[in-house]
């Protein structure tokens, strides 16, 4: 994408039909302000953002080392017993957040 460097606004790209040469010619233009730019080469750049590291808000590891046992299937493995703790993660009036964590696989999931 290309955007604009008077106001920012993406550039569309328009085309014109050359007669004598039978090619087209194409340029970038601003639908907001009379800024264009011929289109002289073709470019293209991929570019992927790189993965954001998330944070574990559960609270890692740690946070499921005194944690009681409770029969719950698995998702992912269908085992019946899984860890589970209960966090308020919205506001006070709304009920208590239960996730729980397989003994087996270690899948987490939360109750919806």
């Amino acid at each position: 994408m290309w955007f604009c460097p008077l106001d920012g606004t993406l550039l569309q790209v328009r085309h014109d039909d050359a007669s004598e040469s039978g090619s087209t010619k194409g340029y970038f233009f601003c639908s907001t302000c009379p800024y264009s730019n011929p289109i002289v080469s073709m470019v293209t750049k991929k570019t992927f953002p790189s993965r954001k590291v998330v944070d574990d808000i559960l609270g890692g590891a740690a946070a499921w080392e005194n944690v009681d046992r409770t029969m719950a299937p698995c998702p992912a493995c269908n085992n019946n017993e899984a860890y589970f703790m209960q966090i308020q993660i919205r506001s006070a009036d709304e009920p208590m957040s239960i996730f729980y964590k397989c003994v087996k696989c270690s899948q987490q999931w939360n109750e919806k």
